[in-house]
């Protein structure tokens, strides 16, 4: 039996989350409530889901935490660029849920 592959999708945002989490916060970001060790937190996850997914496959979705706009809320990060693109990924993950 074979693992189906992670879609290319998915990927792609995963890779942009990531390369966007490493990037220093700017004044914006600072001030809707994020915070480097926050920032690095979130990069760590999003970083791990990825390299599962490209390791293990799709079905591995299943496994990954979704709760990102909880952990959010509990911070209490405001809307911005940041919490858009995380929110992106919790939705990608929950969709590749449904459909693997």
């Amino acid at each position: 039996m074979t693992k189906a592959g992670p879609d290319p999708t998915l990927l792609v945002v995963l890779d942009e989350a990531v390369a966007a989490f490493k990037a220093p916060l700017g004044e914006a970001d600072r001030a809707q409530g994020w915070t480097d060790d926050l920032r690095r937190e979130v990069q760590e996850e999003i970083s791990v889901n990825r390299s599962v997914l490209r390791r293990e496959g799709l079905h591995m979705v299943w496994y990954l935490r979704t709760r990102l706009d909880e952990w959010m809320d509990h911070e209490g990060v405001r809307p911005g660029r940041l919490r858009s693109l995380v929110l992106d990924v919790q939705r990608r993950l929950v969709e590749a849920r449904s459909t693997s």
